[in-house]
């Protein structure tokens, strides 16, 4: 027997809405099906994003500071619909050369209680302002001797499911997750006496995928032997 020798699988958003519906023992009959399908799925891909990191959707931004201006959009392209920074380093440009720096975050009392803001020189903290439009606010504010960019690794939003043959803005490993998140998620609407049986399907296959989707970097620990003292 011949493999097929394609990796081309994927399905599109009906295929979705018509395996979480054979899933709750039902088949997909009519527009309004599709239409609140569709709505929970959107609402899923929602719910993703307060579920942890997902690492392909993480986008490194740049954005050039001014001498004196201590906040910025996170946005600077609407498009990137910014959910929030996960770090950032102040990149220093002196006679054409970088240097990169990481950067430190502040909470937002922390950053609050700072009594002159505005006071200039090296930008190593920063304050992530989680509203609609996030911005980014830096400590010190920039001062006039060198080129400063703040460069952050930002969490953006999943594509918006908006039509039936559009495709998934997710990689091929979540695909299982993704259906059982939707039938699980219909099944509260049409289905309820599946839903605790397809609740703990969604449950492990979204564990297996976040697994799958963490950072493979080895963690080292090294203990503060600074006070230590030997009898």
């Amino acid at each position: 027997m011949a493999v097929s020798g394609s990796k081309d699988f994927e399905l599109d958003v009906a295929d979705y809405i018509e395996e979480a519906f054979e899933r709750c023992g039902l088949e997909l009959r009519t527009a309004y099906d599709l239409k609140t399908a569709r709505r929970s799925l959107n609402l899923l891909l929602a719910e993703w994003a307060n579920r942890g990191l997902n690492q392909w959707t993480v986008q490194q931004k740049t954005v050039t500071m001014v001498a004196g201006t201590t906040s910025y959009n996170v946005d600077t392209v609407n498009t990137t619909a910014a959910i929030d920074v996960l770090d950032a380093f102040m990149r220093q440009t002196v006679n054409g050369q970088n240097a990169d720096i990481q950067m430190s975050r502040l909470s937002r009392s922390e950053y609050s209680a700072i009594p002159n803001k505005s006071i200039k020189g090296k930008p190593l903290q920063f304050f992530i302002d989680k509203q609609l439009s996030p911005t980014i606010s830096v400590y010190p504010a920039p001062d006039a001797t060198s080129t400063y960019t703040v460069v952050m690794n930002v969490l953006t939003r999943i594509d918006d499911v908006d039509s039936a043959t559009n495709t998934l803005d997710l990689p091929f490993r979540f695909y299982p997750c993704l259906a059982a998140g939707l039938a699980y998620y219909l099944s509260v609407k049409k289905s309820p006496e599946r839903t605790g049986l397809l609740k703990q399907i969604y449950e492990e296959e979204f564990q297996r995928a976040l697994e799958a989707d963490e950072d493979r970097a080895s963690l080292r620990i090294t203990p503060d032997v600074a006070s230590y003292n030997i009898a």
